[in-house]
Order: structure tokens, then sequence, then C-alpha cells
């Protein structure tokens, strides 16, 4: 019994030197979850958990004032707008909530890719500048000569009665720089109805968005066009037999608009620029219904003296 004391120590002293406690902790951790094929989680740690993007659990915002929106939101506010910018296409509020829900993420970028490829398209996206009554000191534009494009311009804008200072900041576009390029075209909208001539009455807008959906392809404009649907008779037949035909002709031939630094173009003639974009100035709309109505008053004086007359005598 005593002989097998030693070897019995010596058994204690070798287990002693093996124990789990002596061996490194990564060679522990080993023994215990070993890597392998099988066993693919033990090489690295636990993933950290994230909720999903949802009304609860908004991302923060990529920009002042942008809100993230979720698919299901996006799509509510698309076809929310949409029906009721079909109903008035002159709400520029809901024409802009239209426009930045359907334009993200293939059109906006297929904008700002245009503006990548025109030298002039890059100095705008570097230098990013906004078109306000201040940036333009409007007072120096009615003193520009008549037909200049700013004096153009501004002339359009006092005869509409509207500001470059109407037109909303981009919330609902995700990418910063895209959000800047929808915001370029938005404010850019009113050199477009200066350039052109049209004016702010439903069938002006309705041709201006036909030319800009066949210039930009930007969804919100092409849906704009159908409320040609809702025009008057007559303007409706004006529209399919003049300025549509114009619209897609000229927004097709012509460069990409978005592409103009109007910052820079201020002083130029307005003819010219057009001849320099491909752009020809449609006939004036403002004149045709001056036309039209003094058309119908004459009608009506017309039937009015003839029912005041007295019957001729047989």
């Amino acid at each position: 019994m005593n002989s097998l004391r030693p070897s019995m120590r010596s058994a204690c002293r070798s287990s002693t030197l093996t124990t789990p406690s002596s061996q490194p902790l990564a060679s522990l951790l080993s023994t215990i979850h070993p890597t392998s094929p099988s066993n693919p989680a033990s090489s690295h740690t636990t993933p950290h958990f994230q909720r999903p993007f949802s009304v609860l659990n908004r991302p923060p915002p990529n920009y002042p004032g942008h809100v993230p929106l979720t698919r299901i939101e996006r799509a509510a506010l698309a076809v929310g707008s949409g029906v009721l910018s079909f109903l008035d296409p002159r709400r520029g509020d809901l024409i802009a909530a239209l426009g930045e829900a359907t334009a993200s993420p293939y059109f906006a970028n297929r904008l700002r890719r245009a503006m990548l490829s025109s030298a002039t398209g890059r100095r705008i996206l570097r230098d990013r500048p906004r078109i306000t009554s201040s940036s333009l000191d409007l007072p120096r534009l009615r003193a520009l000569p008549a037909n200049s494009v700013g004096a153009t311009y501004v002339a359009w804008l006092d005869r509409e009665g509207v500001t470059p200072d109407t037109r909303a900041g981009v919330r609902y576009v995700d990418d910063e720089e895209c959000a800047y390029v929808i915001q370029r075209y938005r404010e850019s909208h009113d050199f477009y109805h200066a350039l052109t001539g049209l004016p702010v009455v439903r069938e002006g807008e309705v041709a201006l968005k036909a030319f800009e959906f066949a210039n930009t392809l930007l969804p919100m404009t092409g849906l704009s066009v159908l409320a040609v649907t809702t025009l008057k008779p007559a303007e409706r037949q004006r529209f399919w037999d003049i300025y549509g035909p114009w619209a897609v002709r000229n927004g097709l031939r012509s460069d990409e608009v978005i592409n103009v630094y109007w910052e820079e173009e201020l002083e130029t003639d307005v003819d010219e620029l057009r001849a320099r974009l491909g752009i020809e100035a449609p006939p004036d709309l403002r004149d045709i219904r001056k036309q039209e109505r003094a058309e119908k008053r004459r009608a009506k004086e017309a039937m009015a003296a003839a029912a005041g007359k007295p019957p001729v005598a047989a």
C-alpha cells in the first residue's frame, strides 16, 4: 500500500500542473467551444442587435430638415400628393412632395449624373448656389436690358405675383447631394417659366411640366401632365395641337436645363440663351387666351344686340 503512495502523489502533481486554471483563457475557450465549420459562431462575437427602421425607430437625418421615410410612408405620400396635385397642378407644396416621394432613388441620381457629366453642372454641385430674392438682387435685375435673362425673369415674377422665396426646402430625399439636385431643379422652375414665357395658369403649368418631363424624366413632371384631363375642352385641344408637341420636341432635343448656371446668365440675351440650349419659344399663351376672351365677349355682345332688336316686319 505504501508503495503506491509515491505514484499517487506523482499523479496528483501531474494533474495539478495540467488543470484548466493554469492554461491561458483563449486555450480554455477553444477547449470548451472549438472553432470548426460546424460551429462558425465561435470565431466571432455575437452581433449587436439593431431595431429595424420603422415609424417608431427612425434613423438620424442626413442633413438639416431631412425626414427619413419608410417605404409605406413614401408610397402614401406619393399617392396622396399625386391625387391632390392632379386636381390642382398649381399647388406647389403638393407637387414638391410628389416630386420628392417619386424622385428617389433612381431619378434623382439620374439628374445628378447628368450634372456630373457637364462641366457647368459639376461647378453647380461644387458651389451649391441658392436662388433667392437676396442672392439674385431683384432690384438690380429690373435695371438690366429688357430682353436679358435677368430682366425677363424678374418681369415674369412681377407679372405673376410670385417670388423665388416660395420654394420649400427638400425634406424627403435621403441622399444629401441628390437632395440639393432636387432643390436646384425646384428653384430653377421659375426660370423655365421665364425662358418659355408660359404663365402660371393651369394650362401653362401643364405645358411646362410636359417640357420638364421630356428634359429631366422626373416622374412628378410626367404625372402632372395627366392634369390635362382637367382642362377646359378648348384648352385641352390647344395642348394636344400646340403645346404638347412643342414640349416633347424641345424637351428631348435641348440641353439638360438643370445644367444652366442661371446666376451667370442673368445679363445674357434670352433669345441667345434659348438658341444655345436648343429651345424655341412657344406661341404666346397669354395672347392666345386674351384673344379667346375677346372673341367670346364680342360673341356675347352680338347675341345680346340681336336679342334686343325688334322683329323684322314681313
